[in-house]
């Protein structure tokens, strides 16, 4: 019994960490690239980074489906290259947090970048850095307080999403239910002592990170 309680929580946590670690490097990689380089299209590829905000979660899950479904073009590819489907899997959730999460990361790193006195990072290249010891050295330290509200917002994103999860991963127990698609499945059977033990664990969680970062800001 408590087995099947904690696995959510297990599932859920390994789903948001890891979603959290690649849309940190995806939007902080991608932020720097947009802050510092001009090109034709900037402002469409800008908007379509950040689509998935406004998208219902359906929506996202949908596409997904047709993306890396088995008619899908990436689907196709994992199935001749891997011979596998990420469809009703662990991964599936995976992608699907990284998703949604990633324009939050993306949108305040990138707002932090925009921010930063470019004389500063000018000073450092005149003294003879080079462009990965400005991004290390002078943009990240700079970028912080940003970096931590991206990694707060992404994180509680990827940990409550439901939508695009539940379409997309599905909901299998021990294999692909997180916390709030056992949270509806408790309330819908009306198990609500189970519910609310659920609610009360992401809750816990929740503030435990936001404490944590909050504190090292």
């Amino acid at each position: 019994m408590m087995e099947a309680f904690l696995q959510p929580i297990k599932l859920s946590l390994f789903v948001s960490l890891l979603a959290l670690i690649i849309v940190s490097v995806l939007g902080i990689s991608i932020a720097w690239v947009m802050t510092k380089i001009h090109f034709r299209g900037k402002l469409w590829l800008d908007t379509v980074l950040l689509l998935p905000i406004v998208l219902p979660p359906t929506v996202i899950g949908f596409l997904l489906i047709i993306g890396f479904g088995r008619n899908g073009f990436l689907g196709i590819l994992l199935d001749t290259l891997f011979d596998t489907s990420i469809i009703f899997t662990i991964w599936a959730a995976v992608l699907a947090a990284v998703v949604v999460a990633f324009p939050l990361m993306y949108q305040s790193v990138r707002t932090g970048m925009l921010q930063i006195d470019r004389n500063i990072e000018d000073a450092a290249r005149v003294d003879g850095a080079n462009e990965w010891e400005v991004f290390r050295q002078i943009t990240l330290p700079l970028s912080k307080n940003s970096l931590i509200t991206g990694i707060t917002l992404s994180f509680a994103r990827a940990l409550g999403e439901f939508g695009a999860t539940i379409m997309f991963a599905g909901n299998i127990p021990g294999k692909t239910q997180t916390i709030p698609t056992a949270i509806y499945v408790a309330f819908e059977s009306n198990q609500m002592g189970l519910a609310w033990a659920w609610v009360l664990s992401i809750i816990l969680v929740s503030f435990v990170m936001l404490l944590f970062l909050r504190k090292s800001a």
